[in-house]
């Protein structure tokens, strides 16, 4: 098994095993630099178990706000250093930077931590190298048969296509008759003897994906053989189960009410919400004092440049449908919604000002909804609270959207973190995968992933329109 789950979330265990031997590069960085600086005859570098825990969290959480892994696997070898970069030199020395005024005994000197990090970058670059090709190994990857060769199989294989270098599978063959929905050489038949087949093709898991569980492309389901391999020690799973797992989504067009109704998911917890609501109440009070200052000179921008209002106010949905009142500082002129018919936001949209366009970019403009998270309107995490007058279209349009307001909506979100900006009902169709995989699994522990890999959304500007 190449995964687990912490708090339902799904996590990979390479990519685990990557962070936790990053995290041991960077702990022992001090140490390597003071053993280099003693073999050059210089003073070694002062450094305490506490310093090194610290450079380590920090620089670990850097990669990870930065979405270095992701990057590392689907953008190239380029955008990972680049990312690198930014996490380590950016991110961990600001946030060393600031530890250390607060608590001057970790301070390790500038010096010192310029080579530390120098060291780090060099290393763990090394290290993310030799993960790709591991990863990449056919050796290490789990495999996989897919049961069913049609249409279902079929956007298996695109997905799996798209994604394959970051899932750390391999999709062996898909049983069945050949069908247009897959190239030929990917279809194999059905073998006599299933589970001796898995077996000698060191085969860990079966997905079903056939539309109808009794035939299978015109054969009879191989029924008896699946329970001989799932007996056996081979893992056999549906096709929902292996997308949410794999692409930490939930796949629309598979999905059935009594999937969610018999799922393990989707469940209320008087606990959690307790704690997410007061952290929710802490983290926003010393946020809106932090960001006082930086606000009034938001607004002083905004009123020079298009006057009043700077802060405008919309209706939204909230949790359950109940409709609440999100403020926002102005980034369009006034007149955007002049005859007062609301309008999705587009690339480049001529209504935003120029103070506008970077509020936005730097999520400026949503600070304000610091103040619904302290009523309760909103929490940190959550779907992003769409406006009543697309909420209506959008139900008629995609089935089970509905369900995205079972939880509270948030300032930020897993789909703004898997999806760019969407201004169209394909965009909320393909959001709300994530949402609703959100509402299924979501956790105090998942809630604060999203917030940390939140911050390369604000950094690179990602999905703002």
């Amino acid at each position: 098994m190449s995964y687990i789950r912490i708090r339902k979330h799904y996590l990979h265990v390479p990519y685990l095993a990557l962070g936790l031997l990053e995290f041991l590069v960077l702990f022992l960085s001090f140490y390597v630099l003071s053993e280099i600086q003693q073999a050059l005859d210089l003073v070694p570098v002062s450094y305490s178990l506490w310093s090194s825990l610290l450079y380590a969290s920090l620089l670990s959480a850097g990669s990870l706000a930065m979405g270095v892994y992701l990057a590392m696997m689907r953008e190239g070898f380029a955008a990972m250093f680049f990312r690198t970069l930014v996490a380590f030199c950016f991110l961990g020395s600001l946030g060393l930077s600031v530890v250390t005024v607060i608590w001057p005994a970790l301070d390790v000197g500038s010096s010192n931590l310029f080579w530390a990090v120098m060291i780090s970058t060099g290393i763990t670059l090394l290290v993310r190298r030799a993960f790709v090709h591991l990863v990449d190994s056919d050796q290490l990857s789990r495999r996989i048969l897919v049961l069913g060769t049609g249409q279902l199989a079929g956007q298996i294989h695109r997905e799996y296509e798209r994604y394959r270098r970051s899932l750390g599978v391999r999709i062996v063959g898909y049983l069945g008759s050949e069908e247009e929905a897959l190239p030929a050489h990917a279809c194999m038949p059905t073998p006599d003897d299933l589970f001796t087949f898995c077996k000698n093709n060191r085969i860990s898991e079966i997905v079903v994906a056939t539309q109808e569980r009794r035939r299978t492309e015109g054969a009879q389901f191989p029924l008896d053989d699946l329970i001989r391999c799932k007996l056996g020690g081979v893992q056999i799973s549906s096709a929902q189960a292996f997308y949410e797992r794999e692409l930490n989504r939930i796949d629309l067009t598979l999905l059935q009410p009594s999937w969610i109704i018999f799922s393990d998911g989707f469940k209320a917890s008087k606990a959690r919400d307790a704690i997410k609501r007061l952290f929710d109440l802490v983290v926003s009070v010393a946020l809106a004092i932090l960001l006082a200052p930086i606000m009034l000179f938001v607004f002083a921008a905004v009123y020079l440049e298009s006057g009043r209002p700077f802060v405008y106010s919309q209706i939204r949905t909230g949790q359950h449908g109940k409709p609440f009142k999100i403020y926002k500082v102005r980034s369009m002129r006034q007149d955007a919604e002049k005859d007062g018919k609301a309008v999705w936001a587009k690339a480049q949209d001529s209504r935003v000002t120029r103070v506008g366009a970077f509020i936005r970019n730097t999520r400026l403009d949503e600070i304000p909804q610091l103040y619904n998270v302290i009523r309760g309107d909103m929490s940190f995490v959550g779907p992003r609270p769409e406006r009543p007058e697309f909420v209506v279209d959008l139900e008629n349009s995609i089935p089970f959207y509905t369900h995205r307001h079972a939880v509270k909506p948030g300032l930020m979100g897993w789909a703004q973190l898997n999806y760019p900006y969407g201004a169209s009902v394909e965009d909320a169709r393909c959001k709300l995968e994530y949402d609703l995989y959100y509402a299924k699994n979501h956790s105090f522990v998942m809630d604060i992933l999203i917030m940390i890999q939140t911050v390369e959304v604000v950094l690179l500007g990602k999905g703002v329109h």
